[in-house]
Formats: C-alpha cells, sequence, structure tokens
C-alpha cells in the first residue's frame, strides 16, 4: 500500500473539468481548469494537492462581453516558457454549436510577473492553425530546446468532431511550420455519441514521448487513449506516432467514478511518483447534455510504469502503484 502521504483526497477540487496542474520551482502547484458557467479563468495555488481545494486563488482572465472571446471558455491551461507564464484556453463567439459543431479557437495570454496570482495577464491574441476550424485543448512541451503546440481541432474532410495535431512554434502564441495529423477517431471506443479525440497531454519517459488524450461524448463513456514516440524521432512525422488500439483508462463502476479524462500530469510532493491529474464524474449522466452537468470534478492519482516504459494507471479511484 502507499502511505498516507501519497493518498490524496479526491476529488482534489470539486467541479473543475479539464483541471490542469502546474508544479512549478518554487514549490507550488497551480491549478485551473473549466469553471462552471464557462466565463472566466481561475488561477489558484498550493504547497500540496490536498489543499487546492481550499487555496488561495484569483480570476486572472474574464470573457469578453461579446465577440470570438464571450462564451464558452473552456480547458485553460498555465505553462512556464521563457521565464514568462501563459494560460491557453479556448473561446467562441456563441454558446449554440453552428452545423452541430461550436466555434471554439484557441488564445494565449501571458504574464511577465514572477508571480501569476494575479489580474495582470495581457493577450496574446488568437493562436492561427492550418484551417480555420473548431479547435481546442491546447497543450506544450519542450523537447529537444525545440517547443511544440499540441491540439484538437476539426477537419471538414475528416468525419467527426476533432482530431489531434502537432506542431512546432515560432513562440509561445504563434505557430511555425507544418501541423501533423497525429491521431483520428477511428476506433469504436473513440466514436461513443461523438466522434473525438481531445484533451491531450505530454509526459516523457525514457526513450520515449507519451501522448494521453480523451475520446467520445463527455459523459460516462469518455475515456483515454495513449499514442507515443521514440524521443529521439522526427515528432513531427507522423510516422514516429504509434497508437493504442485501447483505452488506457476508464470508467470504474465500483468506485463510482464515470467519464475520466482531459489530464494533465504532475509530480508528487515529494517528487518520488507521478500524477494523473483527471476528471471523472460521481454518477453516470442522467439526463440533457453532459457538458451542461458540473459534476465533473478533478482528482489526483499516483501511477507507475510497465518493464517497457509505458505508462500503467491502474483504474480511477484504485492506483496501479503499491
Amino acid at each position: 500500500m502507499l502511505s498516507k502521504e501519497y493518498d490524496y483526497t479526491n476529488p482534489i477540487v470539486p467541479e473543475r473539468a479539464d483541471p490542469w496542474v502546474y508544479k512549478h520551482n518554487d514549490g507550488f502547484y497551480y491549478f485551473t481548469g473549466s469553471v462552471p458557467g464557462y466565463q472566466s479563468i481561475e488561477l489558484r495555488r498550493a504547497k500540496n494537492l490536498n489543499d487546492l481545494e481550499n487555496a488561495e486563488k484569483v480570476t486572472v482572465w474574464n470573457a469578453h462581453e461579446s465577440g470570438e472571446m464571450s462564451q464558452l471558455i473552456w480547458a485553460p491551461e498555465i505553462h512556464y516558457i521563457n521565464n514568462k507564464w501563459y494560460i491557453y484556453f479556448a473561446a467562441a463567439p456563441s454558446d449554440k454549436p453552428k452545423n452541430e459543431i461550436f466555434q471554439h479557437r484557441m488564445y494565449a495570454i501571458e504574464c511577465s510577473e514572477d508571480d501569476p496570482m494575479t489580474d495582470d495577464w495581457v493577450e496574446k491574441g488568437q493562436v492561427e492553425t492550418h484551417i480555420n476550424s473548431f479547435c481546442l485543448d491546447a497543450t506544450t512541451f519542450e523537447h529537444d530546446d525545440t517547443l511544440y503546440y499540441v491540439w484538437a481541432q476539426k477537419d471538414p474532410a475528416i468525419p467527426g468532431n476533432s482530431n489531434l495535431y502537432i506542431s512546432e512554434m515560432e513562440n509561445p502564441w504563434t505557430l511555425k511550420g507544418q501541423a501533423t495529423l497525429l491521431s483520428i477517431p477511428e476506433f469504436e471506443w473513440e466514436k461513443i455519441g461523438f466522434l473525438v479525440n481531445e484533451g491531450p497531454a505530454v509526459i516523457k519517459n525514457d526513450d520515449k514521448l507519451f501522448i494521453t488524450y480523451s475520446a467520445s461524448a463527455t459523459d460516462e463513456n469518455y475515456a483515454m487513449g495513449l499514442l507515443w514516440a521514440d524521443a529521439e524521432s522526427d515528432l513531427l512525422d507522423g510516422y514516429s506516432w504509434h497508437k493504442s488500439e485501447h483505452p488506457v483508462f476508464v470508467s470504474s463502476e465500483e468506485n463510482s467514478l464515470y467519464g475520466p479524462g482531459h489530464n494533465s500530469f504532475t509530480k508528487s510532493e515529494d517528487d518520488k511518483y507521478d500524477v494523473l491529474i483527471f476528471h471523472a464524474r460521481p454518477e453516470k449522466n442522467k439526463e440533457g447534455d453532459p457538458l451542461d452537468n458540473p459534476d465533473r470534478h478533478a482528482n489526483a492519482q499516483i501511477f507507475g510504469w510497465d518493464e517497457n516504459g509505458f505508462p500503467v494507471f491502474g483504474e480511477p479511484g484504485s492506483p496501479a502503484v503499491n
């Protein structure tokens, strides 16, 4: 059994879907996620994951009254790049889908202060991609001195709501060069309710890079998939990436955690273990649009690695590490 110091009191933050946790070199965990009502970006921090629920918090940005950044503020992520803070998020001009697809685009805000717990954030504008279409869930990572951007986007030529793409970045709010298609919804578990690949998160282990992502509708059918590439390969070459045919993290009837996904990664307080941060529901969605139900809560769970260097997540509420 894991010792009590790794016994996270879940949910660590109630009613925060799409949870993102970044552990900074100041010892703080910085947390953000989709705020119910989808009209603001909130940032909170604590020295322990269990303290995030009641932690110091601040609203760093509010939706515009009208226009392209006025509705459905989804899935913010905080990153620290070149000694500045960035938050990536998606926003829409309307809360009504057009042709059954929401109208989100991706945006970035920047903070030059050492302490990001301030409203002194500057809008850097839209992060433009290779297609002018529905897109969301951007994340970034650095590898071999190159900054990469991974996101979900609709391609009108491909059936479904969103696919996963990767691109190099010229700077933290501008893409450079080609966009490479990484994954489309192709397996049955990725196409329940909606054909979706979204919510990518990146983690490195030994000689591999992994991208987890989420698929299907956001109800109890939501589940996590896995992509991987050799760390020395060309990450912009689609053939460098491999995809698991089966989900790697799914609903747990036993633990009453449904629709786990839209995860992020961090380290335990002592940096000994990797921690999966994910949202899940305490029950199956009973009626209406699951996006309107605020019962997606942020959870934390230790996980380990198998003999081949692949992540082993266990099931929601039951860590695979003993």
